[in-house]
């Protein structure tokens, strides 16, 4: 039993391991929900800058349009009565799945941006492989170029494209002095433009998780594979090809949800004569104030764009679980 006469070290000590200091006490709790806090953190953001903004398109989605500010009605509402009451319009939904416009809109944002994809993964998968293969020094170099357009404004990169692909552009004006057209080539404010444009803005963001992906390969199956007989082909559709699988999903995810809610490419390359989600929502919400049906073409636009994503991840969980 320990002494507790007032001026006894021992009791002092036992008292002090009993009862620590304010500030130990709070460095003790810090330590051990470090863990809780840096997983709120990423949650929190995901809550006020994804969740309630989403909440607040929903719910105008699901409102009535009025000639008023703002120019759709009340989710919820008081009567004279005292009584209350919860309004919710599904027209809204209906109307862009009925109407030929929202829905030639739709599919021509997914043709778009899935040969975008398509075309990205074909120029990309040749450049991620290129880069993977060469030398320290000049591997450094090559990512740097990859990057490099980043610094870049997005909008002075595609006003560059409109100078290219013009009339009296600088394609245009150099295949006439070479003589092989006569008169220049209709290229700006088509589709042709659109896909030029989000190949080249979108194309670093399928290469980088290739290269990141291949870069974790193990070259020594090839060799295995090569010293077995195998054929190049062979080797690059049984091996390769597989285990870089997990980098081109991600690259096409990377590529394909944001492309299919472009509006500045479209809207400058393609001159309007393209249309795409982005400028339809664009047209609702500040040529029609039309709020309440820009609102549901977005929510439908976001349940486009979850669905690839839910897809990527059920094809990881059963990687994960076949490892």
């Amino acid at each position: 039993m320990t002494d507790t006469t007032p001026g006894n070290p021992a009791a002092e000590a036992d008292t002090s391991l009993q009862h620590p200091p304010l500030g130990v006490r709070i460095s003790r709790k810090v330590q051990s929900s470090w863990k809780t806090v840096v997983v709120f953190l990423p949650y929190a953001w995901l809550l006020i800058f994804f969740l309630l903004p989403f909440v607040i398109v929903a719910k105008i989605s699901v409102a009535e349009a009025l000639i008023a500010s703002p120019p759709f009605s009340s989710l919820i509402e008081w009567t004279d009565e005292g009584i209350l009451t919860i309004r919710i319009v599904i027209d809204n939904f209906l109307y862009i799945f009925e109407d030929d416009l929202y829905v030639k809109t739709y599919l021509n944002s997914v043709k778009i941006s899935t040969i975008s994809t398509i075309l990205c993964l074909l120029l990309g998968y040749p450049i991620a492989y290129g880069i993977v293969r060469s030398p320290p020094t000049t591997k450094n170099m090559l990512l740097f170029m990859i990057i490099l357009p980043f610094w870049t404004s997005f909008l002075l990169r595609v006003y560059a494209w409109m100078g290219l692909l013009s009339d009296q552009g600088t394609i245009n004006n150099m295949l006439i002095s070479l003589g092989l057209i006569e008169t220049p080539i209709r290229m700006l404010y088509t589709e042709f433009a659109v896909y030029v444009g989000i190949v080249y803005t979108y194309l670093p963001f399928m290469v980088l998780p290739l290269y990141a992906n291949m870069e974790k390969l193990d070259n020594t199956l090839n060799e295995a594979a090569a010293d077995l007989g195998a054929k190049p082909v062979s080797i690059f559709l049984t091996i390769t090809l597989p285990l870089t699988m997990p980098g081109i999903i991600a690259g096409g995810l990377l590529v394909f949800i944001p492309a299919t809610g472009e509006y500045v490419i479209p809207d400058l390359l393609g001159g309007g004569n393209v249309l795409m989600i982005g400028r339809l929502l664009f047209n609702e919400f500040h040529a029609n104030h039309d709020w309440p049906v820009a609102a549901a073409v977005a929510i439908a636009l976001l349940v486009l764009l979850v669905a690839p994503m839910m897809a990527y991840q059920h094809y990881q969980g059963k990687q994960a679980e076949a490892r």
